[in-house]
């Protein structure tokens, strides 16, 4: 049976799922029922200075697919609107409850030191495991020089993180916002700060949809609305870009890595471990479906790791790492062709349509000049394998990418001579 016990930057979980910094963690009663369900650790939901934020109604909307199903999360919700000293008491006694979960405090506070000096030992009194910098928030809080206005500014990053450092013995997980060009910057701030490991992704800006009659978008305030913050599944791609790209970045290599972003199944998590997250915080799923959730996760993860022969977690943390580059590096000399599986294809013209219209028209369709019925093959001189004709089948495996023997070795861009820049820059294997 797979062991699902983790540790992250010193601190013990007995499973890598924790809930991440949001309402689902704003109070006791909500943190005791996620504990109840299974959870293996939770992030308080954003503590500041007194007085507590206020919050407006309403705060969420949504980006919708095909039958109402949620694809994007947006709110404009704030950090706590609860008082420190609560939260604090709270905390206490949820720790002193289920001493073996973890709970993460998250912070948030303007750039002074003294206010940060002042916190910290307030948050270790509560016994809490670690604290959690929230520099990622994109709305409400970085008009007032937080969140994200933190975030975006790798020297501010470096500066609170040491100070945090230097106020605390708790594990320091800085946690990065999205809304940035390069989110390595930002992480090798923290790691330069001192910082234990660090979390993303944070919320992305977004307007998810209008009322065309009212000409605002949503959700509405009095008639009026703003951006806010994205996350659910359609994140989920642009957050695991980012790990990648700190877990493999030389700078940032071996800083742990708490992954956010479009978790919502065991499958999900183990992407995100496999680039390099040794936990993963999850939001959106859990207000959706409720905490109970986790039960799926813990059976799906235990289940898949025993079937590959991974004894832990940590055995496969980061094992698709070696395999993500730059593009510059990939073998210009592979190359698969599309096949179509005959039996399993329905004759809905999708593949072709697709081909024919807007890629490279390798697709042929024949029609039975007596029957009227369509076939559909694949013109192998013309495919390049772009994958396009796969994406749109509606049968999964009737379409399938087959890696054809060219005969040629292993050659990146800056080896390949229609590169007219390929001198005098560096080859590096590909793993």
């Amino acid at each position: 049976m797979a062991d699902l016990s983790i540790e992250f930057c010193g601190i013990k979980s007995i499973n890598p799922f924790w809930l991440a910094s949001a309402p689902p963690t704003d109070k006791a009663y909500n943190v005791v029922r996620a504990f109840e369900a299974g959870w293996g650790g939770v992030v308080w939901k954003t503590l500041g200075e007194d007085p507590a934020a206020v919050n407006v109604s309403s705060r969420y909307s949504a980006h919708y697919g095909k039958n109402r199903e949620v694809l994007g999360f947006n709110n404009i919700e704030l950090i706590t609107d609860r008082s420190l000293e609560l939260n604090l008491q709270e905390i206490t006694q949820v720790k002193k409850d289920w001493p073996d979960r973890v709970i993460i405090v998250s912070l948030m506070l303007p750039c002074e030191e003294a206010l940060w000096a002042e916190i910290m030992p307030k948050v270790e009194a509560t016994g809490a495991d670690g604290i959690e910098l929230n520099f990622g928030c994109p709305h409400g809080m970085p008009e007032r020089g937080m969140g994200a206005a933190v975030g975006q500014v790798p020297e501010y990053v470096e500066m609170v993180t040491r100070w945090c450092k230097t106020h605390s013995k708790l594990p320091v997980i800085v946690k990065l916002t999205p809304n940035i060009t390069d989110v390595r910057a930002p992480a090798r701030a923290a790691k330069a700060g001192g910082a234990d490991a660090v979390s993303l992704i944070n919320t992305i800006n977004s307007i998810t949809h209008l009322d065309l009659d009212q000409m605002v978008a949503f959700p509405i305030v009095g008639g009026a609305s703003t951006h806010g913050g994205y996350c659910g599944s359609a994140v989920k791609p642009i957050a695991l870009n980012m790990v990648a790209e700190i877990a493999r970045d030389p700078q940032t290599a071996g800083l742990p890595i708490s992954g956010i972003g479009g978790i919502g199944n065991w499958r999900d998590a183990a992407e995100f471990m496999a680039l390099g997250s040794g936990c993963v915080q999850v939001c959106t799923a859990a207000m959706l479906h409720g905490f109970r959730i986790v039960e799926e996760m813990k059976d799906g993860l235990s289940r898949w790791m025993d079937q590959k022969g991974y004894k832990s977690v940590a055995d496969f943390v980061g094992k698709a790492v070696p395999n993500t580059t730059d593009w510059k590096y990939l073998n210009m000399n592979y190359q698969v062709i599309a096949q179509i599986n005959q039996d399993d294809c329905i004759k809905c013209g999708r593949c072709y349509v697709a081909c024919e219209d807007t890629s490279h028209q390798s697709i042929n369709q024949l029609i039975d000049a007596v029957t009227g019925t369509r076939t559909y093959e694949v013109n192998k001189e013309e495919c390049v394998g772009c994958n396009l004709c796969e994406i749109t089948c509606p049968v999964q495996g009737c379409i399938t990418m087959v890696p054809q023997d060219t005969g040629k070795p292993y050659m990146n861009w800056t080896q390949d001579p229609r590169n007219p820049r390929a001198e005098n820059i560096k080859v590096v294997e590909a793993a």
